[in-house]
């Protein structure tokens, strides 16, 4: 079994990234990637963008806690129960970010076309200063930092398959993130980013 390497990086104005490589075997990655791939029931949302509804560049799905909701760019989806598999990943996620999570954002990307757009996950539900487990199964894709009004280099991370990243202190305050487009030919990648969900 192969030792998780952790390297922390601190952000302007507070914010701060723990990346965990080899956070997940690759055995144990293997079959997640595969058994998620199949159960989660992916769907593509509308959404609106500079006054146009347009899909979605990518699959999602929700899983939660009962009664919580999370609403994030205009959508609030309607959330499934904890799948066993995902209920697991959540417990070690918890045990790493040192953070409680009660929802988790399930994001297919089918291949390099699929992306998301920069953003930060500062919605009013997450509280201040949210702390977000972001679990990467798959390929690698580029993820990419960058300060909401300062001009300072982006920050750019492989995240790789059976990754986890913890974007936690004044992250969400002053810095958007993003998976950009690739043109590179790449295979899919799942995603689960766990939040608490503030009652």
């Amino acid at each position: 079994m192969l030792v998780p390497s952790v390297r922390s990086i601190d952000l302007d104005d507070g914010g701060r990234l723990q990346l965990f490589e080899n956070w997940l075997d690759a055995a144990e990655r293997g079959v997640l990637f595969t058994v998620l791939s199949a159960l989660i029931p992916w769907r593509q949302e509308r959404i609106r963008l500079f006054g146009k509804e347009v899909d979605q560049p990518r699959l999602t799905a929700a899983f939660a806690d009962p009664g919580v909701r999370y609403r994030y760019s205009g959508l609030t989806l309607e959330p499934e129960p904890w799948y066993p598999e995902l209920l697991h990943i959540k417990n070690r996620a918890e045990q790493d970010a040192r953070q409680r999570f009660n929802y988790v954002l399930c994001n297919l990307y089918r291949g390099g076309y699929d992306s998301m757009g920069f953003h930060a996950d500062n919605e009013p539900e997450l509280g201040k200063n949210p702390v977000i487990a972001s679990v990467s199964l798959g390929v690698t894709r580029r993820f990419v930092l960058k300060h909401r009004r300062r001009s300072l280099p982006p920050v750019a991370l492989e995240l790789t398959d059976g990754s986890l990243l913890v974007m936690a202190g004044t992250t969400q305050h002053h810095w958007l993130h993003g998976v950009p487009r690739t043109r590179a030919p790449v295979g899919p990648r799942i995603n689960l980013t766990f939040r608490w969900i503030v009652g």
